[in-house]
């Protein structure tokens, strides 16, 4: 077995960052009338910056792959060449179609050579996925190098358009046509960029970042779906599939937006994450002591304080100094998240040999949680 390090994290953000006064006029007002929920979300999240692969008519810029595609070619140097890449692993929870895969949609625009390639599909784990799947390559010896990404391609999903069937539908049956708050709530949550990793078998001559070691934990076996999207719930909690509705429903009831079931997010992202967190670190045999930076996804600013109590409550509070977040200034990019932070980190010249980091990342798809451990040296 290897040892695996990332050696470089290189990062896209499509076009210039859109704040909070901007957000509808890049998506649009649905029905014409401004959100009474975007203010009290957007207050909540504490986001105040965000970028979207959209100009300023509302017309896509950049696809999925090609956000993807960027972030990757940042990770060239006098010393690695994509032409020597040997794993390709995309996560991703917004891929531009539903065949191919999105990993292969991003090779084809890399043209560089024969190579294997892994999806991850997802949510916000789908980026951690693609990152064990580079991982275990390289260390079980299937290959000397991989290239991880995590990326989102979002705002299109969220723009009024796709919402006007359903309001004039409500207004056929005269009832309010105001969107429900499960679908309006990610509107001012969500956006774009890419972030990737270039993980080799021997570290750089620059910092790196060993990977000690990745863990997983799902708890869909109990709990139903919270984030989805491509169906919507039945009364029983179960998912009834695009495919089961009819062709002109896909419209009328918003089918492929992407939904939050708040109430079950709060009742449980937090304690499911707290219970997989004490198990990894556990199973691992590592103290809290022992992590530098702790680089945890939230979703929303809502969510830092209430973590941190906790993380407290099951003892494995990490003290405030020690957390690294950038969610304000980039925004919740998903799958990516992850890696842009901890691309802004490994370039932000803080980090010395010997200091570790812990990577957290819940997924509230059906409560998925991802960790990883890492070292510099």
């Amino acid at each position: 077995m290897f040892d695996v390090y990332i050696t470089k994290a290189a990062k896209f953000l499509p076009n210039e960052p859109v704040s909070n006064d901007e957000i509808e006029q890049k998506l649009g007002l649905i029905n014409g009338r401004k959100s009474k929920a975007k203010n009290v979300i957007l207050r909540n999240n504490k986001i105040v910056k965000r970028y979207y692969a959209l100009d300023e008519n509302g017309n896509s810029t950049h696809s999925n792959a090609e956000l993807t595609q960027l972030a990757i070619e940042n990770l060239q140097h006098d010393k690695f060449s994509l032409k020597e890449l040997q794993v390709l692993s995309c996560g991703t929870s917004t891929p531009d179609q539903l065949l191919p895969s999105h990993a292969a949609m991003v090779h084809g625009l890399l043209q560089n050579r024969p190579l294997e390639l892994n999806s991850s599909s997802g949510i916000c784990c789908a980026g951690m996925n693609a990152l064990k799947f580079g991982y275990l390559s390289v260390k079980s010896g299937n290959s000397e190098n991989a290239v991880c990404t995590g990326s989102e391609k979002v705002s299109t999903w969220l723009k009024s358009e796709r919402f006007e069937q359903e309001a004039e539908n409500l207004k056929a049956l005269e009832e309010q046509p105001i969107i429900a708050f499960k679908k309006d709530f990610l509107r001012w949550m969500l956006s774009d960029g890419a972030g990737a990793f270039l993980l080799q078998n021997k570290p750089a001559e620059t910092i790196s970042l060993k990977i000690e070691w990745m863990d997983f934990y799902s708890y869909a076996f109990e709990l139903e779906a919270c984030m989805y999207a491509g169906g919507d719930k039945n009364e029983d909690g179960s998912i009834k599939p695009w495919n089961d509705y009819k062709p002109h429903e896909w419209l009328e009831q918003s089918v492929f937006s992407i939904k939050q079931d708040v109430k079950l997010l709060d009742e449980n992202i937090l304690e499911k994450g707290a219970l997989s967190m004490r198990e990894a670190l556990n199973k691992h045999q590592t103290k809290v002591e022992d992590i530098t930076y702790f680089l945890p996804h939230v979703s929303s600013g809502y969510f830092v304080d209430k973590l941190y109590d906790k993380l407290d409550a099951y003892g494995i509070g990490v003290p405030k100094e020690k957390w690294f977040i950038n969610l304000p200034y980039i925004g919740n990019i998903g799958s990516a998240s992850i890696y842009l932070m901890l691309e802004e980190l490994m370039n932000s010249n803080q980090l010395k040999k010997g200091d570790t980091v812990l990577l957290s990342v819940p997924e509230s798809g059906r409560f998925s949680y991802a960790y990883a451990y890492l070292t510099v040296v």
